[in-house]
């Protein structure tokens, strides 16, 4: 319940705080009887594509926390949570990043996961299941990891090309849907307006464009999980890193992380039937087999 009425939330905050930000900047109606105005359909697209994006990133911690079931550590209660605490600041400090915040989320599989809208207000989470069966040295591995994530600013990053990749969807959709609806009209009858072929071939075009344009999303994600085992490497020792990773892999459980946060743990779950093309990881072996050149 609660993740449906923060995505409802969301979308509310991102229709207002758009229709604001385009009245500020005097933006006026993109279709005219002279046609489109692309130069006001650019800002348009680019208002609404970014908006999205950086209020999801906001977000993400509070996100991160409902959907996971994350729970802070405020006060440890036991030996590990105090071990686990220490090795984290350990690691933020030997990253140059503030202590972010620690939380242990309920799942018998073995991830963890990074989030927050900057790399000194983040939040990494592991599951109680790694935290009871992993040996330290990998846990330590697989929290470097994650500080790594968090020191390379994945999080900000990943916001910028999604609000880039939003915008060029709606605006290129627009532009096909345009053309569309004008090709489709015999006669010139209420020019300066589209008619349903617009809004219909719009929306086609932009599930079309989305899902191109989210292989570019996915191969970023794949390059960042690189850069991540190379810092978790380095501040947590590249053997240590290789055990982790190979432990993980030998464990065939399906992850049960919200489709929200696979992007951000350090396994994903199930390949996608679209493809490696559309994946957000990266195959464990290849990541083994980086590790091992560096």
């Amino acid at each position: 319940m609660m993740r449906i009425l923060l995505f409802l939330l969301t979308n509310i905050a991102v229709l207002v705080v758009a229709s604001i930000v385009l009245s500020v900047l005097g933006v006026e109606r993109y279709i005219s009887s002279s046609g489109l105005n692309l130069t006001s359909l650019l800002i348009f697209c680019a208002v609404f594509g970014f908006t999205g994006s950086i209020i999801s990133l906001l977000l993400s911690k509070k996100m991160a926390k409902w959907g996971s079931k994350a729970q802070v550590i405020e006060q440890p209660r036991n030996h590990k949570e105090q071990w686990l605490l220490t090795t984290v600041q350990e690691l933020a400090n030997d990253a140059g990043i503030k202590m972010p915040e620690v939380a242990v989320f309920p799942a018998h599989e073995a991830n963890a996961f990074a989030t927050g809208w900057n790399k000194n207000d983040a939040l990494v989470a592991v599951s109680s299941g790694m935290l009871d069966r992993y040996p330290p040295d990998e846990i330590r591995a697989v929290m470097a990891h994650e500080i790594g994530h968090v020191a390379n600013g994945d999080m900000v990053t990943l916001t910028l090309i999604q609000g880039v990749v939003n915008t060029f969807v709606m605006f290129f959709a627009r532009i096909a849907g345009y053309a569309v609806d004008q090709f489709l009209r015999r006669d010139e009858e209420g020019e300066g307006s589209v008619g349903w072929g617009y809004y219909i071939a719009t929306m086609v075009f932009e599930i079309l464009f989305g899902i191109l344009a989210s292989m570019i999303v996915m191969w970023f994600s794949r390059y960042r999980e690189f850069r991540a085992d190379e810092a978790g490497a380095r501040l947590a020792g590249k053997g240590a890193m290789i055990a982790a990773l190979a432990r993980i892999q030998s464990e065939h459980e399906v992850s049960h992380m919200p489709d929200t946060m696979v992007a951000f743990g350090i396994r994903r779950g199930r390949k996608s039937s679209f493809g490696e093309l559309f994946s957000s990881h990266p195959p464990i072996n290849d990541r083994i087999a980086a590790l091992q050149k560096l």
